[in-house]
């Protein structure tokens, strides 16, 4: 298992690529349970008020959060970069262009 975390605007959103041969959690819309790679992360996007209140480039802002949406990938190479662009989506819905967001990818402890 691999967690891939974008980092922009003074905060960090992590996500988490199942491998082959891991067992990815099983919810309601979870892809086919034979997809090699399986990536799950949080989607959110920014409201007027309620949702979570998070600081990003220094203000503070409401954020609600959807389910996330997983998805099955054939290969690690396709997986990593779907992951980093689905990080760069979230982070663009709060203002943090996607220029400004790092990446960090680690195995995950067992």
């Amino acid at each position: 298992m691999l967690l891939i975390r974008g980092h922009g605007g003074g905060t960090a959103l992590t996500g988490t690529l199942y491998e082959r041969g891991e067992t990815p959690p099983t919810f309601r819309g979870a892809p086919d349970e034979d997809a090699p790679y399986v990536w799950v992360c949080d989607e959110f996007y920014e409201v007027e008020s309620g949702g979570s209140v998070t600081t990003i480039d220094d203000r503070e802002i409401h954020v609600a959060f959807e389910s996330p949406m997983p998805r099955g990938f054939d290969t690690k190479e396709q997986a990593i970069a779907a992951a980093k662009e689905h990080v760069r989506t979230q982070f663009a819905r709060v203002g943090v262009p996607a220029t400004e967001v790092r990446f960090e990818v680690e195995r995950a402890e067992p």
